[in-house]
């Protein structure tokens, strides 16, 4: 099977939080899990905002940004994707940052690991397959 991780299925799986276990399994369980480029600085911004709100440290920031990352074991080209994605967003009227990974998701045939409602839905109206 192959996965697609998003930003904020990963946060629950490096934070422990409450989709953890369940969106951790989808993953052991993949064959591949890709995410488009723009997941490091998506996951460096968003353990950023836990910094800055102290609730976790400078250390621990690092260390989950790295932890993120190490789950995913290959990067799509945001430039091989925009087109696509941009297109979706405009058509659905939604974030074209969340549309990279449902495309990415519908180009190969993945399943989509988002704790993101609406996109989860998106992704359901659009008959990709989606874990959330």
């Amino acid at each position: 099977m192959i996965s697609i991780l998003d930003v904020s299925a990963a946060i629950e799986i490096i934070l422990n939080k409450e989709k953890a276990e369940r969106f951790n399994r989808e993953v052991m369980g993949s064959s591949w899990v890709i995410a488009p480029d723009l997941f490091v600085s998506e996951i460096s911004n968003v353990l950023w905002k836990y910094c800055k709100a102290k609730l976790i440290s400078h250390r621990d920031c690092i260390e989950y940004a790295e932890e993120g990352m190490r789950l995913i074991d290959d990067f799509a080209d945001s430039r091989e994707l925009w087109k696509e994605a941009l297109g979706e967003g405009i058509k659905r009227n939604h974030s074209i940052y969340d549309m990279f990974y449902a495309v990415l998701a519908r180009r190969n045939d993945g399943v989509l690991i988002t704790n993101d409602g609406p996109l989860a839905e998106i992704c359901e109206k659009s008959k990709i397959a989606v874990c959330h």
